[in-house]
């Protein structure tokens, strides 16, 4: 294999993973920046520890892995390649291991809120439903992560990696499934931003301008301004 072909076969293998844990680093940040109480007596619970701190660890994760694969390629630099990219790996597991603790936690705390959309019955359902799927995918790539250590330790002559089927049930199925739960569980409404104003009913220009007020109209059902009665 050319190591252009690696390099690319690589990247497909590293971005959907990373991009979808960056997605959740993002999300839990903002749901702890939503806290109610007191300031937070843990630093590893302000937001942008949060963000930037598994960000960073992701991508310095990402490095080992992209470094030591390109030396995979070559027989001379294999050995040392192979080891770069195991401790690449095991930074990262680890990491997900905090993470999956920081979720757990915010999950528990009553503190943490989450903005209630209009599918949603009540805080609490709309909390579950954003930090269940939020663990849900990270338990998903952290039992990938944990094949793909077991894949790299074993070698390339190893059972584990001349095994297809145990690629496409821990590598393939697992991150599929993480994609699924986002498709199937939508929490991006539980994340958008309020506009100014927005508290207002829609229907306010159907009621009678307030007396002695010349900026407020009545509009018809095509949004155009009538006289005021």
């Amino acid at each position: 294999m050319s190591f252009g072909a690696y390099v690319v076969m690589t990247l497909f293998l590293l971005v959907p993973v990373n991009a979808l844990a960056l997605a959740n680093y993002k999300a839990v940040a903002v749901v702890i920046s939503n806290r109610k109480g007191p300031k937070v007596r843990f630093f590893w619970l302000r937001p942008r520890f949060v963000n930037w701190f598994y960000f960073s660890s992701d991508i310095f994760s990402i490095a080992l892995q992209g470094a030591g694969g390109g030396m995979l390629t070559s027989t001379n630099t294999r050995d040392v390649g192979k080891i770069i990219v195991l401790v690449g790996l095991i930074v990262q597991l680890f990491f997900f291991s905090c993470f999956l603790v920081t979720t757990a936690y915010v999950w528990k705390n009553l503190e943490y809120t989450v903005h209630v959309s209009k599918r949603d019955k009540s805080h609490r359902v709309a909390k579950n439903k954003v930090l269940g799927a939020i663990f849900t995918t990270t338990v998903l790539i952290f039992l990938r992560s944990i094949y793909r250590i077991a894949e790299f330790a074993d070698g390339y002559g190893g059972k584990i990696y001349s095994s297809e089927w145990a690629f496409y049930v821990f590598d393939t199925i697992m991150i599929f499934l993480a994609f699924v739960v986002y498709i199937v569980v939508f929490i991006g409404h539980n994340f958008l931003r309020q506009p100014h104003g927005s508290s207002l009913s829609t229907e306010a220009g159907n009621a009678p301008a307030a007396s002695g007020s010349s900026s407020m109209h009545l509009v018809d059902k095509e949004g155009h301004p009538q006289p005021n009665v």
